[in-house]
């Protein structure tokens, strides 16, 4: 019988100790494959009543020295922020977001040299209307002590936050919808959820229902949607019996 010299005993047994904690992770791995997955897109939308309206209003002046039409679009401006204290519009619901003064150019046609004629002062207002049955009596009111621009008018919720956890209600139960409709379609049992990360939401005008005249301006009430959306991640189990 022909014996083993102890050197390769040796060798042989370093060699297997030196495989096997390489052989283990991979069987480990290959026991530990990650099932398959599906990954769907859910929507939700949730149309409300509006509470507030956001109006940007605008002052222009003109005249032919810089510093006489910015006092003119700053009187202007006093007044209307004077009007806004008698109707009760909080200090914390107006704020300025721009104040503008620029050359007024005249020539440059028929061979007449290009010249500045004077100057336009502007001054432009947000205000903020909590009370919307006030909305038409504070853009007349506006108007009528001279501001002569009208930019945006927008609603929205002064709490928005329950009307959105509703609409991601609303999204997480039609990516879940569809999830199973899918699994189903596949022949497969949907699993449990990996993950679910929302994509954003917002707000979008709804369809004007009817009109309605305050004072001297009329004012369409309507609806405001929040909308959102969720990516959800399910795990796809063996084929369902």
């Amino acid at each position: 019988m022909t014996s083993i010299p102890r050197r390769a005993t040796l060798m042989a047994a370093t060699c297997l100790a030196m495989i096997g904690p390489i052989v283990a992770p991979l069987a480990a791995s290959a026991q530990e494959a990650p099932l398959p997955r599906i990954t769907v897109t859910g929507e939700g939308e949730v149309a409300t009543v509006p509470d507030m309206a956001t109006i940007s209003l605008g002052i222009t002046a003109e005249n032919a020295e810089a510093g006489a039409a910015m006092d003119e679009a700053s009187r202007v401006a006093e007044a209307l922020l004077a009007r806004l204290d008698e109707m009760g519009i909080a200090a914390r619901d107006r704020q300025s977001s721009d104040i503008s003064l620029r050359p007024v150019w005249s020539g440059g046609n028929d061979g007449v040299e290009r010249g500045i004629t004077g100057f336009e002062a502007g001054n432009r207002l947000t205000v903020r209307v909590r009370d919307l049955d006030r909305l038409g009596e504070v853009l007349g009111a506006v108007l009528d002590d001279g501001a002569n621009q009208l930019s945006g008018l927008t609603f929205g919720l002064q709490e928005p936050k329950p009307v959105m956890q509703d609409a991601r209600r609303a999204a997480v139960a039609d990516a879940m919808d569809k999830a199973k409709v899918l699994a189903e379609a596949a022949g497969v049992a949907l699993g449990p959820v990996i993950s679910i990360a929302e994509a954003g939401g917002g707000y979008a005008p709804a369809p004007m229902m009817e009109m309605a005249r305050a004072s001297a301006v009329p004012v369409a009430a309507g609806e405001t949607v929040i909308s959102t959306q969720v990516t959800m991640v399910f795990e796809l189990g063996d084929a369902a019996e």
